[in-house]
């Protein structure tokens, strides 16, 4: 009976109102802190977008480990637990914890190994199964994916451990875009490369630090065979990446036209 009233007091002790109000209060001010380092981030972005990438990817350290640390340190300095309430409530409760947030505990391992192990980061452009697009954030359970029709799709971070993840920049600002044209078998190909050379090193997106390629490919389409030109090239900046498609494709499409190269119909 003595033992059962010690214990009782010790957890009247630890769950008082003014240790929850309080905790409650310093966890507000973490979540302030993140909100107010994100806004900062997103300014110090716009103004040196060339170093937009390692801005966002210190800003989701900051993130992971102010959440983390942060919430765990003020757990212990408001509450303190005792030993013998650790004791008492050590092995009953890590098993509850272990089967209720067992899910939550192998994402917030997994998003650890996504920091350090680095497959992707913060700003990549990545193909993850159906969906493709930039990562945005990885938080402590769940990698935010914003797809190019500006939808933003939350994956646990446990699935990257499992299923395959494509970067298309690996933490680099530039990127490689593939642009497909499709030309007669009986035009001329050199002045088909000529032509779409020139259209991509004079895009204002182009990035001409790294080569441009352009490659021919014969192939069927429709019951037809025809010459599948791929341009390849790196834009400036993963965020134009569409942008810097569209430009190669409408003044393509243009000239081509204005210089009479035949095109099939697909």
């Amino acid at each position: 009976m003595e033992v059962n009233k010690d214990l009782s007091l010790l957890i009247f002790d630890f769950f008082k109102i003014d240790k929850i109000f309080l905790f409650i209060v310093l966890v507000a001010v973490i979540i302030l802190i993140v909100k107010i380092v994100n806004i900062w981030s997103e300014k110090v972005q716009s103004r040196f977008s060339g170093k937009r990438l390692i801005v966002l990817q210190l800003t989701t350290i900051f993130s992971f480990t102010a959440y983390l640390f942060g919430i765990l340190g003020i757990f212990y300095f408001v509450f303190r637990p005792s030993r013998e309430l650790l004791v008492a409530f050590g092995g009953s409760a890590a098993v509850a914890f272990g089967f209720a947030l067992k899910d939550l505990v192998g994402s917030v391992i997994a998003g650890f190994i996504l920091l350090f192990d680095r497959p992707f980061q913060v700003g990549d452009r990545v193909t993850f199964g159906d969906s493709y697009g930039e990562i945005k954030s990885i938080g402590l359970r769940s990698v935010r994916l914003n797809t190019l029709d500006d939808n933003l799709v939350t994956i646990p971070n446990s699935k990257f451990l499992t299923d395959v993840v494509a970067s298309g920049n690996s933490g680099a600002l530039d990127m490689m875009v593939v642009t497909t044209f499709y030309v007669s078998l009986f035009e001329n190909l050199e002045k088909i490369k000529k032509i779409l050379l020139e259209i991509v090193i004079t895009s204002r997106f182009v990035f001409l630090e790294k080569p441009v390629s352009i490659t021919f490919e014969e192939v069927a389409v429709s019951n037809n065979f025809v010459i599948k030109v791929n341009v390849k090239a790196y834009v400036l900046d993963v965020k134009y990446e569409k942008a810097f498609m569209s430009d190669i494709i409408m003044r393509g499409e243009k000239i081509l036209l204005e210089q009479n190269i035949k095109r099939p119909i697909l």
